[in-house]
Order: C-alpha cells, then sequence, then structure tokens
C-alpha cells in the first residue's frame, strides 16, 4: 500500500534567505494540487466527449461506417464529407475503434473509470483506482463475450457486434474448443468467481439458490396466540417474515513480514442496558416457551396439552442501533517508511564485534532483525564464553555506538542466543493506520481487542483487555503515555459497538479527555447528575462513579447468580438465545471499560477514598465485565501500592527517569533505558515485549468522534446506578421530600401502578421505556411515598392505595 506524508507549508510571510531565490523545479509543478486539479478537469471533459461519442454512434453507425472503413489519409479532415456523429469524425472514429473493433457496448466502462481518475485528481473523492482499473476491466472482457454470445441474434441489422470484435473472436474460438455448453459454463463461473471476489453476498445467494426450500423455511417465523372458545383453548400460529441483516467482511491488509539481516563476520557452525430495545415484552420470555393445545378427553376435561417451540431467532445484540457503522481506515493517517537502514545497521555490527572481541569475547554468528525504532543484534557466542561477561558491558557498547537506550537480553527466551537492542538513528512512525488495518485486528475473536503498536519484528501487538484483566500505565511526562491511552481507546471504538461496551472516562487534568465529549451518548456511562459532563474531572464525582460502579458489580453478580453462570460471556449468550426471565430484571450487559488518567493526582487528593474502591473492582469485576486501565506520570511506591499492583497483572511501561521507578513498574530494570517517543515494555507474563506505540494525534480523534456521532445510537449516555450510600431512602429524603427531588416520571408512573394495581419494576420499565436502574429507583421512591409496599423477592409489590383520588391527595401533599 503506498503510504503519504504531510509536508509543513511555510508561510507566506516567511522571512527568505539573502541571495539567489532558488528556481522553481518541474517536479513541484508536477506534483503541486493545481496541477492535479488542472489535469483532473480535463481527464473529466475527455471522459465526457467519450460518453457523446459512443453514445451517438450507437444511432449514427450505419451513416458513418462507410466512411469511416474507407477513409484515406488526411480525409477525415475534409469538411465535405461530413460525419453523423455529435464529435465529427474524432469521434466517429474513436467511437468505432472502441465500440466496433474492440469491446462493443462494454467499452462505455472506459469512461466510467476516467472519470474516477478524474474525481481523484480533483480531490473530490479518495478511491483505489487498482481496483476500479481491475473490476472495470475484468467486467468488460466478460460482457464482451457474454454479449457477443447471447445478444447478437437480437441485433437485427446493426453494422456493429454488440460484444465487438473481441467479444466474436473469442466466442469463435472458445466454442471451436469446448462448444456452447463450455462457453455457457465458463461465462458462468467466471462472473461467480469475480463476484465471490468483491462480495460475500454470492455465497449466500448461491447457497440460497441451491436450497430455495430451506431458506423459506428459515425466514419464517411463527407467533404463537391462544383464541377462547366456549370448550377449549386453540392455539394460533400466525406466519410472518423477517429481513436478515448481514453485513458484507471488510477487505483484509496482511502484517508485513519482519526484515532480518545476517550480519555473521566469520563462516558460521549452524544456522447495554440503557442502550436495548425499550420494551422487553417484545422478546420471549424464557426458553420454556409452550403452545398449549387441547386434545381429546384431555380438553374435554379442561387439561392442555404443552409442546416447546425451539425456532426462536437469537436476539441481536446491536438492536435497535443494527445500522450502526464502525469507524473506517481512510479516517487515519499514513506516515512513509524511511527505508531500511543498512549502511548503519553494518556499522553498529562492526562496532559490537570489535567491542567483544577487546574483551575476549568470541562469536559464532550475528543477525541483525530491523524494527520501526529499534533493531535487534541477536549473538550467539562462542564456546566457554559466560553470559554474565556479555551483560556486564552494556555500558561499553553503548560508548563504542554513542547511543542512549541500548538494552542486553541475555538469553532471549526461546532461542539459544544474546540480544542487543539499539536504537536506530532514524526511526519511522507507527500509524495508527497500520496496526488497525492487518487481517489480525480485523478478523479477531478478542472480546475488548487492543492494538498497541509494533514490536522489533514489526509484528502488530495485540492484547484482549478482557483477560488481561486490568492495565496499569506509567511512564515519565512526555514519554506517550497519553497517545497510549488513546491508542487503547481507538482500538475499542474500532471494534466494539456501542451496545456492547461503554466507557467511564476519568481525566483529573481536565483536558486530555475532552476530545471524546462528542461520543457520550454513544459510548459513555455516567450518573445521571454527570449526564451533562460524562467525562469525570472532580474527585467528588469520581469517588461517587467509583462507588456506583461497585454496586453496579454487585447488581450484576446477581443476575449472574439467578442465570446460573459465572462470567458475563455465558450470561450474555444465554440472554441472546431467549434462556433468561426478562420481568427479573435480566439485560445484555455491556462490557465497561474504566480509563484514568493520572492516577497519582487522584491518590494525593482522595487517598484511601479512592484506592478501596479501585481495589475492590480490580478483584471482583472481572467476571461481570468492568475492567480498568489507570495511568500515572509518578510511578512511586506511594501512588503504586502492592494493592493495586496486585490487582494490575497488565503493565505498560514507557521511559522513566530511574530504574527504582521501573522496579516499580516492571518489577525489574529496563524501563529507564528505553528511548521514549513511545517506546515502551509491555509486561503480562515473565519477561517484557520491547513495543513501539502507534501514534495516533487529536485531528484523527476528531475525524473519528465525528464519524461516530453521525451514526445512529443512543441519545444519551448509560445510566449507572446511584452509589448505595446515597441510595437507601430511595431518593425520597422522607416525609418532607418534594415533587422537586423525585423522577421526573414518579407521578405518571404512580397513576400507572394505581390504575392497573400491579406494582413491579419490570412494568415501569417497558411501559416508560425507560432502563433497569431507573425503574428500581422509582420503586423506591413510590415505596418510600407510601403507594406500594415494600419488595417480596420476585413476586410483584402489593399497591397500597385502591383508587386515584388517594393518589391524588397524596400528590397534593407532596407538591405542597
Amino acid at each position: 500500500m503506498a503510504t503519504k506524508t504531510k509536508t509543513r507549508k511555510q508561510p507566506s510571510n516567511a522571512r527568505q534567505p539573502r541571495g539567489k531565490a532558488e528556481p522553481t523545479k518541474w517536479t513541484d509543478i508536477l506534483s503541486s494540487e493545481k496541477t492535479d486539479f488542472v489535469i483532473g478537469v480535463l481527464v473529466m471533459a475527455l471522459a465526457i466527449l467519450l460518453v457523446i461519442s459512443m453514445v451517438s454512434y450507437l444511432y449514427t453507425a450505419s451513416a458513418d461506417q462507410s466512411l469511416v472503413e474507407d477513409l484515406r489519409p488526411g480525409e477525415w479532415m475534409n469538411v465535405e464529407r461530413a460525419f453523423a456523429n455529435r464529435c465529427g469524425s474524432g469521434g466517429a472514429l474513436v467511437a468505432y475503434w472502441l465500440v466496433s473493433v474492440c469491446f462493443g457496448l462494454p467499452a462505455l466502462l472506459i469512461p466510467v473509470f476516467l472519470a474516477m481518475v478524474s474525481l481523484r485528481l480533483m480531490g473530490a473523492y479518495r478511491v483505489n483506482l487498482w481496483k476500479w482499473f481491475l473490476g472495470l476491466s475484468v467486467t468488460m472482457v466478460w460482457s464482451s463475450v457474454t454479449l457477443a454470445k447471447f445478444l447478437t441474434p437480437f441485433m437485427g441489422d446493426q453494422v456493429y457486434n454488440p460484444g465487438g470484435d473481441h467479444g466474436l473472436f473469442c466466442v469463435q474460438r472458445i466454442e471451436a474448443v469446448v462448444g456452447t455448453p463450455g462457453l455457457t459454463a465458463l461465462i458462468v463461473v467466471v462472473a461467480l468467481v469475480f463476484l465471490t471476489c468483491i462480495s460475500a453476498e454470492t455465497i449466500k445467494f448461491v447457497r440460497r439458490m441451491l436450497n430455495p426450500i430451506g431458506f423459506l423455511m428459515n425466514r419464517i417465523k411463527f407467533t404463537v396466540t391462544t383464541q377462547p372458545t366456549e370448550t377449549s383453548d386453540v392455539a394460533v400460529v400466525t406466519p410472518h417474515s423477517e429481513e436478515d441483516n448481514d453485513t458484507d467482511d471488510e477487505t483484509v491488509i496482511e502484517t508485513p513480514e519482519p526484515t532480518v539481516v545476517d550480519l555473521t563476520p566469520m563462516p558460521t557452525e549452524t544456522e447495554k442496558p440503557a442502550d436495548k430495545p425499550a420494551d422487553p415484552a417484545a422478546a420471549p420470555v424464557t426458553d420454556n416457551l409452550t403452545v398449549e393445545v387441547a386434545k381429546g378427553e384431555e380438553a374435554a376435561k379442561g387439561k392442555r396439552m404443552a409442546g416447546p417451540v425451539d425456532n426462536l431467532t437469537p436476539i441481536d445484540p446491536r438492536e435497535p442501533f443494527t445500522r450502526y457503522q464502525l469507524p473506517p481506515l481512510s479516517l487515519l493517517k499514513t506516515y512513509a517508511d524511511d527505508g531500511k537502514p543498512m549502511e548503519e545497521i553494518k556499522t553498529n555490527n562492526a562496532h559490537i564485534v570489535k567491542v567483544l572481541n577487546s574483551f575476549g569475547v568470541t562469536i559464532r554468528e550475528i543477525k541483525a532483525t530491523i524494527g520501526p525504532t529499534i533493531t535487534l543484534y541477536e549473538i550467539t557466542p562462542g564456546e566457554g564464553v559466560r553470559i554474565s561477561k556479555i551483560r556486564n558491558l552494556e555500558d561499553d557498547i553503548a560508548l563504542s555506538l554513542s547511543a542512549l537506550g541500548i538494552r542486553i537480553i541475555a538469553p532471549i527466551p526461546g532461542k539459544g542466543t544474546i540480544g542487543i537492542e539499539v536504537p536506530n538513528q532514524r526511526k519511522n512512525t507507527v500509524s495508527m493506520e497500520s496496526v488497525l488495518g492487518v487481517k489480525r485486528f480485523k478478523e479477531t475473536k478478542m472480546d475488548l481487542p487492543v492494538a498497541l503498536g509494533k514490536t522489533i519484528t514489526n509484528e502488530v501487538f495485540m492484547v484482549d483487555l478482557a483477560k488481561l484483566p486490568h492495565l496499569l500505565v506509567a511512564g515519565a511526562t512526555g514519554q506517550g503515555k497519553s497517545v497510549g491511552l488513546n491508542a487503547i481507546i481507538t482500538s475499542l471504538l474500532y471494534k466494539k459497538h456501542p451496545n456492547e461496551m461503554k466507557l467511564v472516562l476519568i481525566d483529573p487534568k481536565k483536558v486530555e479527555f475532552s476530545v471524546y465529549n462528542k461520543i457520550a451518548p454513544h459510548f459513555m456511562a455516567a450518573l445521571p447528575e454527570n449526564e451533562e459532563e460524562p467525562i469525570i474531572t472532580d474527585v467528588q464525582r469520581v469517588v461517587r462513579t467509583l462507588h456506583s460502579l461497585c454496586k453496579l458489580m454487585d447488581h450484576r453478580y446477581d443476575l449472574l447468580k439467578m442465570a446460573g453462570v459465572n462470567k458475563i460471556k455465558d450470561y450474555n449468550a444465554k440472554f441472546l438465545n431467549h434462556q433468561l426471565d426478562l420481568t427479573k430484571g435480566h439485560d445484555y450487559m455491556p462490557y465497561i471499560v474504566v480509563v484514568i488518567d493520572e492516577f497519582g493526582d487522584l491518590i494525593m487528593t482522595a487517598g484511601k477514598e479512592v484506592e478501596m474502591p479501585i481495589a475492590r473492582i480490580a478483584q471482583l469485576a472481572r467476571a461481570v465485565g468492568i475492567h480498568m486501565v489507570i495511568a500515572t506520570q509518578r510511578p512511586t511506591t506511594s501512588i503504586i501500592t502492592g494493592n493495586i499492583k496486585a490487582n494490575f497483572p497488565g503493565r505498560m511501561a514507557f521511559r522513566v527517569g530511574a530504574q527504582i521507578d521501573s522496579r516499580t513498574i516492571l518489577d525489574r530494570k529496563g524501563a529507564e533505558q528505553l528511548v521514549g517517543r513511545g517506546d515502551m515494555l509491555f509486561l503480562n507474563g515473565s519477561e517484557p515485549i520491547r513495543v513501539q506505540c502507534a501514534f495516533i494525534d487529536t485531528p484523527e480523534i476528531k475525524d473519528i468522534n465525528d464519524y461516530i456521532a453521525a451514526q445512529p445510537g443512543p441519545v444519551e449516555p448509560m445510566e449507572l446506578p446511584e452509589p448505595a450510600e446515597e441510595s437507601q431512602d430511595g431518593g425520597m429524603g422522607g416525609d418532607s421530600a418534594s415533587m422537586g427531588s423525585l423522577d421526573p416520571l414518579f407521578e405518571e408512573a404512580a397513576h400507572a401502578i394505581v390504575v392497573t394495581q400491579q406494582g413491579s419494576t419490570s412494568m415501569i420499565q417497558r411501559r416508560f421505556s425507560i432502563g433497569y436502574n431507573r425503574a428500581g429507583r422509582l420503586m423506591d421512591q413510590l415505596e418510600s411515598a407510601g403507594i406500594v409496599g415494600a419488595a417480596k423477592g420476585a413476586k410483584p409489590r402489593e399497591v397500597l392505595l385502591t383508587d386515584e383520588s388517594q393518589l391524588n391527595e397524596l400528590l397534593a401533599k407532596l407538591r405542597a
């Protein structure tokens, strides 16, 4: 894939150096935006002329045929012999050659391609010209043969063949070899192969044509209703169709292979609660849904026979926002690759060999693996050389190479070699586009995939946040920590639907996450009091939000217990397959990712008040889909305590200033030897992995957020429950509460419950299209007001008021 670079334009008022001005180069003129636009206009004009001439030729071919075929040199300029074509003799000649001599009617695809080239040059659309060229070329050749075979008998006395001389030639030659059946089969096979390459829908279409009965049966669902009669209940089954919501597969981009250079110096010996549909009653309640049909003597006695319905369609977790589209890769920038620094590699190799030989260390083999910012030199030492001797020469090698950030890995895990990591003098930027565009990321089955960057071998480094299950990010100021957090969030936004994941962003610095305000309705989760500012910046609101997450965690565990499962993945699978009772509060659970920037500031201002709920969430919340990413620029033991480290097994360490800070983050040295600018060590096991973090800047994030905000989705952030210590009275505040302190739906809910004499949370949830948490708070407020009784487990609450007159008197007191 070609890459582009952006050059910074010199301001018009910039001072020019004295002396003779440098002449303008032809390459600068040809590569300018103005030149591209002018060429684009000319190409568009050419495409229009070709269309006019070829369309005119379809009607004037017989009149111009004799002139064109018998044209003598210079006669096309003779004004006395007028051509009937709208574009004159030139148009008649070009149209004759393209339509009659070459491809026939499909030649009209040529000006179509020229129009796409013009739009690309003028900057109107960003299209892949190679894909258009190959696709239109195959279509034109195939159509030429097909029309020449099947449309020729219907052309009458036309002087040109519908497939042109090319199509007629191909038909005659192929039929001479395989006959008419073979040619027909070849045309069909080529069409199917081509359509399969550009769209997966072709496979589904062929399968449906081969099995039409199965396709029709799968499209029919049955809604079961009962109609009472004088003697029995008869089941009525009503068929109706349902549309498919399949989507096309995305284009796959392969991961580049690592570059390995053999530098051996001598011969070698060896080589979603609130975002779900508002009416849960629209879906079946349990997997035990039965059809009751009275038969024979059993019907006469008033008994019913039951049979299960097994063909329920699974719920789509994206409903009702099935038209939501994930962000495209075109929103991200690409950066130029400066190439492989071969001269630098050879020079470093010579210095390493020289230093080791000067200290009596013999080498059998040395190889170099070139990464985006680091080159790994793998050394196979000679017989009798101790590893500790090479490890102790780290400073001497760094002095010889005049480079900072050299790290020795002795030995490399899984290999019988010693690694020396040396920073490249010319570092390549790892773009977010190159990381998210690989096939591995697009086809991943991870629950929360996070693509962080590229390793030394140029492989994309990915982790599943759901399995980490929590991540600690640390590093000095300006070393890439904030960019790393943005890379994590961007990875999740490129793979998850708003119904599948929610974010809780905590930003004490108030400026790091403000760019994500636009996607708050789609992807944020917040307390009702924070819906206007869902990105938490105030310390007190941080504490309340963390306690709210603890309450949500406990509530989710209760739901998992009722469902008989022990993790969120199994719970959601049961919900989607109609195996849970919605009247008991069950709903689809989205993953919740909590991202805290500058955790150290929170610890300094709130201390244990923040640390304790974070530790509790980190210890327990993995099973219910709540995961945390916390970052700090002060990796000290007072900030990253033992309790935090024990519950955050995933670690991202950017460059730090001292070895003790590295030991605080990674429990070993190494982070102080990094080179900065996104160079990091990732630890989730025995040995850290060196990764160059992908770079994404603020304009790219803004473009992504603008795209997401324009997609169909929730209109407000997901509502978190009120913290436990503030919700014991249901928000009523006793008898002294006024209507201003109640939920806006309180009065309507009260009337609905008194009229129907049904006091259940699920009824309020369905009737007013609200989430389970809000419906539960409404029931608590109704209980405090004396309208319903206390909860009785899964049974509906008792309604204490018998008519609306009593309710009106109670509401009048609350308004007073």
